[in-house]
């Protein structure tokens, strides 16, 4: 059976950010769908599992571990489990980015 989730349904409360969950949608995978404004980004975290962005428009500066890289549209970064990464939108326009969870369920612990 084919199933459509509506933006509207996963849109983080007061946010341009949409959370999809996985389990409560039979998908193996979890995601964010990221838009944020230069400046804006989550703090440094961790996961089990990995997780793969993929930059759609505009620019990040992403931390893994204690490395630092800059991706911009068509970049995709990748990080393995238990590294602490984080990143902020550091372009001149908006950021859309897609952060996949390589899990059903989304387990992050902030540092």
């Amino acid at each position: 059976m084919a199933t459509v989730v509506s933006a509207e349904a996963i849109r983080i409360p007061g946010s341009r950010t949409l959370r999809f969950e996985g389990r409560d949608h039979g998908s193996g995978v979890s995601f964010f769908l990221v838009t944020s404004e230069p400046g804006q980004g989550p703090g440094l975290h961790r996961h089990p599992y990995t997780e793969t962005w993929s930059v759609l428009e505009g620019e990040a500066t992403i931390t893994i571990g204690d490395q630092t890289v800059v991706a911009r549209a068509g970049d995709t970064a990748v990080v393995q489990p238990g590294v602490w990464h984080g990143f902020t939108s550091t372009g001149a326009g908006t950021l859309r980015m897609i952060c996949l969870h390589a899990s059903a369920t989304m387990i992050q612990e902030f540092r």
